[in-house]
């Protein structure tokens, strides 16, 4: 008989392989780009030496479809009692909707902000009371507009399950504000995930990981030398 032990240890290496195959996808399309000796600067004015745009990956059918399916299986697996996918707009109103229709169930996004005309909303859809939701994300940085759209979902009397991404940079700054709003979060992918595949594919040189691992320990504040 296979023990709660085994159990736990082999979601993990599914988990790890997951991450993996994830991964090398989005390297390869270029959905995640690394550029540690030629940082990117963000809308927030951060310097990066990552630039992450999952939206890419709507262009690939084969990817599309792959990352469809594993958001699927897990929701599936996870919370089998989901009514309605909810999307973050906008980078996962697109991915939302795949997952929904996959399931056979109602889609609805959420606006960062109300409409500023006609009925004003900000959960755009038929959302009723206490139904059940799961959301779906594209990418999670410091987790302040995920957990907004949560915060309305909630304000309008449903239950948020959890929610699901596509990519986490992993910082320790929305993993606090996730487990603060009580919101399970699963990826597929991961900041490490991605290290490790562009390490071992030859994209990055070994001497580049510590500059990449000190970027996530402070991004607002890195700088190249």
């Amino acid at each position: 008989m296979t023990s709660f032990r085994d159990l736990v240890n082999i979601n993990i290496l599914k988990m790890k392989s997951l991450e993996k195959n994830v991964a090398e996808k989005l390297l390869k399309i270029k959905a995640v780009k690394l550029q540690p000796n030629n940082p990117f600067v963000w809308a927030s004015g951060w310097n990066s030496p990552i630039y992450c745009d999952n939206r890419k990956t709507l262009s690939y059918p084969q990817i599309r479809n792959y990352i469809k399916i594993e958001l699927t299986r897990l929701i599936m697996e996870m919370y089998p009692d989901v009514e309605v996918i909810a999307g973050v707009a906008t980078g996962a109103i697109a991915q939302g909707a795949l997952v929904a229709d996959a399931l056979g169930l109602p889609f609805v996004y959420i606006r960062p902000t109300p409409k500023n005309h006609g009925l004003e909303n900000m959960i755009e859809g038929d959302l009723r009371p206490k139904q059940k939701v799961v959301v779906i994300e594209d990418l999670i940085s410091t987790g302040g507009s995920s957990l907004k759209a949560v915060e309305a979902i909630r304000k309008d009397g449903s239950e948020v399950l959890g929610m699901l991404a596509i990519f986490t940079y992993g910082f320790p700054v929305a993993e606090q504000k996730f487990k603060a709003a009580k919101v399970k979060l699963t990826t597929l992918c991961s900041y490490e995930a991605v290290l490790s595949e562009a390490l071992s594919t030859n994209y990055i040189a070994p001497e580049d990981i510590e500059t990449l691992r000190e970027w996530r320990k402070s991004p607002s504040t890195w700088k190249t030398e």
